[in-house]
Order: C-alpha cells, then sequence, then structure tokens
C-alpha cells in the first residue's frame, strides 16, 4: 500500500469521524432557549390579533349600526375561537417540525 492510498484512507477516516462528532454534539442551550421563546411569543402574538381582529369588527359594526355592544362582545369571542384555533394549528405543525427532527435523529443514529 502506497502512502498515497494511506493518506486517502486516513483523510476518509478523519472525515467520518468528523460527521459522527458533528451528529451528536448537543445543541446549545441558550439556542434551544430562544427557539422555544419564539414559539411561546408566536402564539400569543395568534391569539391577541385574534382578540384585536374580533373587538375592531364587533366595535365597527357597533357603532354603524348604533347598537348596545352586543356584536363587541359577540366578535370578541369569535375573535378569541380563532385566536385558539390558529394557536392550535401552530402547536400541531411546530410538533409535526419536532417529530420529524426527532425521526430523522433515529434513523442517522
Amino acid at each position: 500500500m502506497s502512502s498515497r492510498e494511506k493518506q486517502d484512507q486516513l483523510d476518509d477516516l478523519d472525515k467520518r469521524i468528523s460527521a459522527a462528532k458533528a451528529a451528536h454534539t448537543p445543541k446549545d442551550h441558550m439556542e434551544e432557549h430562544y427557539s422555544q421563546a419564539n414559539v411561546a411569543w408566536r402564539m400569543v402574538i395568534e391569539l391577541v390579533a385574534g382578540l384585536g381582529i374580533g373587538f375592531g369588527i364587533g366595535y365597527g359594526l357597533d357603532v354603524l349600526f348604533g347598537t348596545l355592544p352586543i356584536f363587541l362582545v359577540l366578535f370578541v369571542f369569535l375573535g378569541l375561537a380563532a385566536g385558539v384555533k390558529t394557536m392550535l394549528r401552530s402547536a400541531e405543525e411546530i410538533q409535526k417540525g419536532n417529530m420529524a427532527e426527532m425521526a430523522k435523529r433515529n434513523e442517522e443514529g
């Protein structure tokens, strides 16, 4: 075996070792923390947006028709329901992403 072949084998081994180490390197705790914070803020914003839109529509209809705040109350509840539904859809999407990531790790490991 020539020295060139040995060097190629060593380079190949080095690449495989580096790839294995990179696959099993734990994530930085702060990176994971910020990721979870982003998810939490996204859900809060979705809920507040639903409430705000419901409030705006209800208030506008009450002003337009000159009614007591019946439309305001009705649309605030509808906005709350829409915000919760959107939050649940986002949580399901995030959970699917996490499950796919875990499955990918299990296949590699």
